[in-house]
This record gives structure tokens, sequence and C-alpha cells, in this order.
């Protein structure tokens, strides 16, 4: 009997009847932030700014419809990462990648589900018909199969869809930071002790652009402004990245396999526009009081906190006199 997979971009199901990873009838839900990780930082109170501006919503308002057997799923992943937690930077860098990419994937899922139940409420007031492109359905519908993985058995074979670095950070205080892209799946998680940076369907593309300065970062506890800089990086590389992310999936009697499928045109990445760098960084280093006019200055090169500009050396994080 062949793995069976579900998946509610096809129909674009998306109602509070139907468990959100299965599409099995249920009664039940769990939270799209972990409770043990709203409980520690107390952010559960919280207000999220989401697209429903007609809602204030809180980070602990945010559930998902679940059968009990993902909901116990996602208990026991959370031990998991909990635990490794405890353990700092060694403990999550420990861990395999998938526990890493299921764990930030079902925050990411969970935020993306409410953005397409609000768009398809909002159309329907209008008596008009929700749809989204092709493109984003594949795109949504192979990240929803990955993570059905923490559920069904499922292997992923050769190179891994993702691209997953975790770091030593210091924070200052026991606080949280994360931002989120749901449309290119894309995720940041900061505490005191490690980060990490997920791009959740990027086939390992977005880190190899980026390995000279994770090579140079190793050995050194990342200050927060260079985290930032980190994820910009990140972030920006997939918005100038052109490549057609697909799959082999393969489907057997017990297991299923997906690989990347390797005979599409190699990615390529477009011009590298400091301006419109610069305005997304400046988004990230406002807490700091850093504006774009700052980062572009009349014949100086861009700022950066993480490379000397003339050198490109790493610069050390002891080095730079920002709070943390």
């Amino acid at each position: 009997m062949n793995v069976e997979l579900y998946n509610p971009f096809t129909d674009l199901i998306f109602d509070e009847r139907f468990c959100f990873l299965t599409g099995d009838l249920t009664t039940d839900t769990m939270t799209v932030f972990p409770k043990w990780l709203m409980d520690h930082f107390k952010f559960g109170a919280d207000h999220i700014e989401l697209m429903d501006k007609s809602k204030n919503y809180t980070y602990e308002d945010l559930v998902l419809p679940c059968s009990p057997k993902v909901k116990n799923a996602f208990e026991e992943l959370d031990k998991i990462i909990q635990d490794a937690y405890k353990n700092g930077f060694d403990g999550i860098n420990s861990l395999d990648e998938l526990l890493l990419f299921q764990w930030s994937g079902r925050m990411v899922y969970g935020l993306l589900y409410y953005e397409m139940v609000y768009e398809k409420n909002r159309l329907q007031k209008r008596g008009e018909e929700f749809q989204i492109s092709d493109g984003l359905k594949e795109r949504f519908g192979n990240f929803h199969f990955m993570l059905q993985s923490l559920i069904k058995p499922i292997k992923f074979e050769g190179k891994k869809p993702w691209s997953i670095a975790v770091f030593p950070l210091k924070y200052s205080a026991d606080i949280f930071s994360f931002r989120d892209d749901t449309v290119n799946l894309l995720f940041s998680f900061g505490v005191n002790g490690f980060g990490f940076i997920a791009c959740l369907q990027d086939n390992g593309v977005l880190g190899e652009y980026q390995k000279d300065i994770l090579q140079k970062m190793k050995g050194h506890i990342l200050h927060p402004i260079q985290f930032e800089e980190l994820y910009a990086r990140f972030h920006y590389s997939d918005y100038i990245l052109q490549y057609s992310r697909k799959y082999v999936i393969e489907n057997n009697a017990e297991i299923m396999t997906i690989r990347v499928n390797d005979t599409v045109a190699d990615p390529t990445f477009q011009f590298w526009d400091e301006d419109i760098f610069a305005q997304l960084l400046s988004n990230y280093w406002q807490v700091y009081g850093i504006a774009k006019e700052d980062i572009l200055q009349f014949q100086k090169p861009p700022l950066s906190f993480l490379e000397n500009p003339y050198s490109k050396d790493f610069i050390l994080p002891d080095s730079i006199s920002l709070p943390f």
C-alpha cells in the first residue's frame, strides 16, 4: 500500500474542521507557536501583526486544527527541541536538521495558514473565488508534503531541500527574536546562546551562496546586529534567486522518497542591488537607529557589521560597541 499524503492546496482547504496536516476531521487544536516557548519568553499575550487587521491577534490566539496523532507528534518534537535548547548552541547544533525543519516549519506554515484563511474569507465576502497561482500551489504543496515527514514514512535522499545555518549568538537578556517570510518560506530564530536561519525550500542553494560568510563566522559568537545582517543577506539572496525548485517524489509500498531534481537549470542570481538591499537591511537595523542613509553613504562602501568592506575579513563581535 502506497504512502498517502494530504495536499490542502489542491482544493485550497483551510477549514477548522480538518486537521491542517492530514485532512482528518477533528475538533482538536494546537498552537502555532510552541507553548513552552511562549511560556518561557512570556510572549503569548503579546500582539502579533497579521494581514487581517479587523482582529487583534495575540500569539497564543493562533491555533491550528489538528488530529490527536499530529498533536502528539508535535508535542514529542517540542520535547526534543526543548531539551536541546537547555544545552544552548551545542544542543541545537547537534540535532538532525530535519527536526529543525519540522519545528520551524510548524510556525511558518501556521502563519501561512492564517494568511490563507484571511484571504479566502476576504474574497468570499466580496463574492469572488479564492485562488492562488499554480507556482505557489506547487511550492506550498511540496512544503506541506515535507512537513508530513513528522508523521509519515518519508525519506529525503541526496541534497536536502533546505538550508539551515546554526550559530552561537549573544543577547544581553533572555529574549526571543524571530522573523519569517511565509511566501518564500524563510525563518530566523534567535535567543541568548544561539540562533538559526532556515530556508525551508531552497534546495540548499542559499546556504551555498552564503557559504563564505558562514565559514568566516565559525568559532565566533555573533552580535545581534550581525545576526540581523546575516538574515537580511539570506532574505535578499532569495529575492534575486532565479531557480525552479523541482522534486522527484517516489511512492513505494512502505516509504516515500523525496529527492531534489538536479536536471533542472542551475540556479542563477540577478544583480545584487545595494540600494534595495540597504532598504531591506535598514528595516532590520531600525532598533539600532540605523537608516538606509547610514548604510549607503557617498563615496563609501556599504556599511556592514559582518565583513570589513576593504579586506573582507570577518568583523569580530567584541569590536562592535552597539548594545546586545
